[in-house]
């Protein structure tokens, strides 16, 4: 069911949780408020809920008239607003039987900063290795909206949070990813950066999806099914709750439908681990939350740029999980207009939470620099593999995003290859112009070749502008055989 469709069940939902105030104030959900930026050169959407019937006007101190709409019969009410190129700080008032002000808004770019715990992870959790950056973070262009974490059986109209500009103050709470990531655009575009941080900890993919889309994956039938079942009987006070954030669409209910569909220019994305024990379904579950996400918000297939999850040692795991995992990430990349940032170089096979988040920040940035935003860049990630090359003993790999050219800190390392048997065996390789050739003595007419496919793996091949390769197997699916 598209957003639209269930707006009257949504605005009645947040009727009822606002009883003590008058029906016929005017009230605007969380999201537009001081301090908030609004998607530059664009025509952004406003909404909010009033009496039945009752007209609301829009006054824009950057427009002579004023916009007006008027509330349906569930005492909603939308408007489109033109905004114009990065500048001052603007105010908007919206007039129905009250009058609400907003002051300090600016226009820029803003982002949905979403996932699970690693993009919750905050500055703070990152202490001390942050700390002077943190003293720094005196950011008046940089504005941050932290959804509070909430799940629900329905999509929710509204969500707990309120812009600020970034201070030394505030950024402590704030998720490092993000915030190192706004602070790479702030810098290269010198224009205001909204970020809208929406991401719980321990959480899966499917809990970020909407009904429609779960539903029509066909793998999470029992699951909805309990979530239907408590949302019928959410009246009955003695309904015991078996729902939970982690059940199919729980979040995506109470941490993204209330955010559509605010004008942004695209998404960041740190999530995987929670759901590596099932590789072969994130391989057409992740890309089809992508697309859930562009449906809804019906600004075509804006950017979505997401972090393949770093090594960890998970103690108990079968055997390469989480590189299936990887490896379903990096064939994400079929998606159009998505971007991966490959962290094999600054994980921690001891933590889940590597704190080297101002780099996983910054290769966010780049892909978006680069792809979003046009700037002059030959290189934004590190090498990708592209094509196997079957030459007589052993395999040639080639490579996309090689920049200056591939390089290693020592002998190339954690490459694999085997025969038409799939026998595994390591493998030595070498780096030829900006190939790698691989071989093993006990393998004569080798057929495929993977790289990095321990869960801690932390190998070493990198372009010379020291991004590191991504994990990789030649072979297709199915992944369970890899």
């Amino acid at each position: 069911m598209m957003l639209d469709q269930r707006r009257p069940y949504l605005i009645s939902l947040a009727l009822l949780a606002t009883s003590s105030i008058s029906m016929a104030e005017v009230r605007l959900p969380a999201l537009f408020g001081d301090h908030m930026v609004l998607q530059r050169d664009s025509t952004v959407a406003i909404w909010g809920w009033a009496e039945p019937g009752e007209k609301v006007s829009i006054e824009l101190d950057w427009k002579d008239t004023a916009i007006e709409a008027v509330t349906d019969a569930a005492g909603s009410w939308k408007a489109k607003i033109p905004t114009g190129a990065a500048g001052d700080p603007h105010s908007i008032t919206v007039i129905g039987t009250n009058r609400i002000e907003i002051n300090d808004v600016l226009f820029g770019e803003v982002w949905v900063c979403s996932g699970q715990s690693n993009m919750e992870w905050t500055v703070d959790l990152c202490a001390p290795l942050y700390d002077p950056l943190k003293l720094k973070a005196d950011h008046p262009r940089l504005r941050l909206f932290d959804v509070r974490n909430s799940f629900s059986t329905s999509p929710q109209a509204d969500c707990v949070g309120k812009w600020a500009a970034c201070t030394p103050e505030n950024v402590g709470s704030f998720s490092a990813v993000a915030y190192f990531y706004g602070v790479e655009l702030l810098e290269a575009l010198d224009v205001p950066i909204g970020l809208i941080s929406s991401n719980w900890g321990g959480t899966v993919c499917e809990s970020w999806t909407s009904e429609a889309t779960i539903e029509g994956l066909g793998e999470f039938d029992q699951q909805l099914a309990v979530v239907r079942g408590e949302r019928e009987l959410a009246a009955d006070s003695e309904v015991k709750r078996k729902v939970h954030q982690n059940f199919p669409t729980a979040l995506f209910n109470g941490m993204i439908a209330p955010l559509i569909p605010f004008g942004i220019r695209g998404a960041i994305w740190y999530q995987g681990e929670s759901n590596r024990t099932r590789p072969e379904q994130y391989v057409e579950l992740f890309p089809a939350m992508i697309a859930d996400w562009r449906n809804l918000w019906g600004q075509g297939d804006f950017p979505f740029y997401y972090v393949q999850i770093a090594p960890f040692h998970y103690s108990g795991d079968p055997e390469h999980q989480a590189a299936r995992l990887r490896e379903a990430q990096r064939l994400t990349l079929r998606t159009p207009n998505t971007g991966m940032a490959v962290t094999m170089d600054i994980g921690n096979p001891s933590d889940i939470h590597p704190k080297n988040k101002l780099d996983v920040g910054k290769r966010l940035a780049f892909w978006a620099l680069a792809r979003t935003y046009e700037r002059p860049m030959d290189t934004w990630s590190g090498p990708l593999f592209r094509q196997l090359e079957i030459e007589r003993g052993e395999l040639r790999l080639h490579f996309d995003q090689t920049g200056g050219g591939l390089q290693a800190e020592g002998p190339l390392s954690h490459f694999e290859i085997a025969g038409a048997d799939g026998n595994w065996m390591a493998a030595e390789a070498r780096i030829d112009d900006d190939t790698v050739v691989v071989s093993a003595v006990g393998c004569p007419d080798p057929q495929a070749a993977r790289y990095g496919w321990g869960a801690d793996d932390m190998p070493n091949l990198k372009n010379a502008e020291g991004l590191p390769a991504s994990s990789f197997s030649t072979e297709d699916w199915p992944l369970e055989n890899l």
